[in-house]
């Protein structure tokens, strides 16, 4: 199959990802997969693939893609300041791209990872059943690694051309992109801390840490106190998991975490929030707020409806 884009600057952390890799986690294998799932899927619809369809999240700098072919693209998540051919394209709908062209990126705007969407989707081989990539193993996508100058990908179907002219249009996407507040249920070792240190953790504000990446985000702020020890029995640890280590900083893991974690939990965020955590950037400010698993899955299903609703043919 003939390249349809060849990689001319790669940006500062740009890789494949679909949606992930669930069910090997019993093996030691990490889910991966798409940071911000909710621009993720969108940006696949508008170019008419299925959800699944692999992306490219590109981190904070873009990348600059040169296009071999016509292809269909769209971009969605944070806004880089997208370009074709030096000429701002809108974000959250479909764009032709001519043969020859350049999409590239300039100043980030807001938020922290856009995901470029190509018809017919991102081609490179399959690993345990999903093309993401993986860095600290170097496990699926291109070789397992972030892209780089003169890679050359091509598309899933045909030659990446798409009939279907599309936008996504709802206040969800900003939203996403400046909420400071992350919803979290407690548990389930809220008893391993200090009852102060768990109202204090609703009550003062955190910073997104300069360490944090795709395993997981780390927050600076108050200090948590443990009762006894700060370790636990390891346990499997989901998307969201907040661990707090013997430091009293908490980390909530993110897509390319383990799969076991032995940090007492004082709760996880809800997986509607999982965006919004995607799209911290280094020194934002956030709170965190507790609600109950009814509040989780209204907020979750009020998600759902506004990427249906959203979607304008």
């Amino acid at each position: 199959m003939s390249s349809i884009i060849e990689i001319l600057k790669p940006g500062l952390f740009t890789t494949i990802q679909d949606l992930g890799r669930p069910g090997f986690q019993k093996y030691g294998v990490s889910v991966s997969g798409a940071m911000d799932f909710f621009s993720h899927r969108i940006a696949n619809w508008l170019v008419g693939n299925e959800e699944r369809a692999a992306t490219l999240e590109c981190t904070i700098l873009g990348p600059s893609i040169r296009f071999l072919r016509d292809a269909t693209i769209a971009i969605t998540g944070a806004d880089l300041s997208p370009r074709v051919d030096g000429a701002e394209i809108a974000m959250w709908q479909s764009h032709v791209v001519k043969q020859g062209s350049t999409l590239g990126f300039g100043e980030c705007r807001l938020g922290c990872r856009a995901y470029v969407a190509l018809a017919g989707g991102v081609e490179v081989p399959r690993v345990l059943g999903s093309r993401s990539t993986h860095t600290r193993t170097r496990l699926g996508g291109y070789e397992g690694r972030s892209l780089k100058k003169g890679d050359a990908l091509s598309f899933c179907v045909g030659i990446g051309i798409s009939s279907c002219s599309r936008r996504f249009q709802s206040p969800f996407c900003e939203k996403l992109l400046t909420s400071r507040t992350l919803r979290f249920l407690i548990g389930p070792n809220d008893n391993q801390f200090e009852p102060e240190s768990i109202r204090a953790f609703q009550r003062d504000p955190y910073r997104v840490s300069t360490q944090s990446d795709r395993m997981g985000i780390r927050f600076e702020g108050k200090a948590l106190i443990h009762r006894g020890h700060a370790e636990t029995v390891s346990d499997a640890v989901p998307f969201g998991t907040i661990q707090v280590p013997s430091n009293g900083r908490p980390i909530v893991l993110a897509a390319d975490r383990q799969t076991t974690g032995g940090y007492p939990k004082i709760g996880v965020v809800i997986t509607a929030d999982f965006p919004v955590l995607a799209q911290l950037r280094p020194g934002d400010e956030v709170r965190f707020h507790s609600i109950n698993i009814e509040e989780s899955l209204d907020i979750l299903r009020s998600m759902e409806k506004a990427l249906l609703g959203g979607c304008v043919p």
